[in-house]
C-alpha cells in the first residue's frame, strides 16, 4: 500500500464519515467557540479549567476533523472493495495463521469497520498497523514474518484471502 493509496470505503462509510465532518465543522466547532468565549469571560485564565478544557476540547476537534478531511478526500469508494484474485488488500477478510494460531478478520481503516461489520465478531485491522503492513500484498499460501511492536518477530502464513461480503 503506497502513501497516496486511499482506504477504501463503501459509500454508507462514506455518507456517514461525510455527516460526522459536517457536524464537527459546523456546529460543535461553534459550541465549542461559544465555550471557549463564555469561559474567557470568567476572567484569569490561568486557573480557568472550564478554558483550558475547551481549548483541549477544540485542539481534538480540529485534528479530527483534518482526519476526516484527508481520509474523504482519498478514499477510494465502492461497494466491492476490491477483485477476487487471493492477494492481500484492504476490504479482504483474510484468514491467516499468525504465531500457529489461525485468525480471521477484515482488513481495512478502523472508521469503516462500524458499518461494515456493525455487531459482527468479525475483528477489523488496519492496513497501516504492523502486521496489516506486513501483509498487505501478499497472496494465499504466503509465509512472512512482521515485528510487532514489542519487537517480537512473529511468523504469518496467508491461509485465504476474499472481498468482504457484507
Amino acid at each position: 500500500m503506497t502513501e497516496n493509496e486511499g482506504a477504501w470505503l463503501t459509500q454508507e462509510a462514506y455518507d456517514k464519515l461525510q455527516a460526522e465532518l459536517e457536524y464537527l465543522s459546523g456546529p460543535y466547532r461553534q459550541e465549542i467557540i461559544d465555550r471557549i468565549s463564555a469561559a474567557r469571560d470568567e476572567g484569569d485564565l490561568k486557573e480557568n479549567g472550564g478554558y483550558h478544557a475547551a481549548r483541549e476540547e477544540q485542539g481534538k476537534n480540529e485534528g479530527r476533523i483534518a482526519q476526516l478531511k484527508h481520509l474523504l478526500e482519498t478514499a477510494v469508494v465502492s461497494d466491492q472493495p476490491v477483485a477476487d484474485d487471493g492477494v492481500v488488500e484492504s476490504g479482504m477478510v483474510v484468514e491467516a495463521k499468525i504465531a500457529g494460531k489461525t485468525m480471521t478478520f477484515l482488513l481495512g481503516s478502523r472508521e469503516v469497520a462500524d458499518t461494515l461489520v456493525g455487531g459482527s465478531d468479525l475483528q477489523v485491522f488496519s492496513e497501516k498497523s504492523p502486521m496489516g503492513a506486513a501483509i498487505y500484498g501478499h497472496k494465499v499460501g504466503d509465509e512472512l514474518t512482521y515485528e510487532a511492536p514489542n519487537g517480537q518477530q512473529i511468523p504469518v502464513k496467508i491461509v485465504s484471502a476474499k472481498p468482504f461480503q457484507g
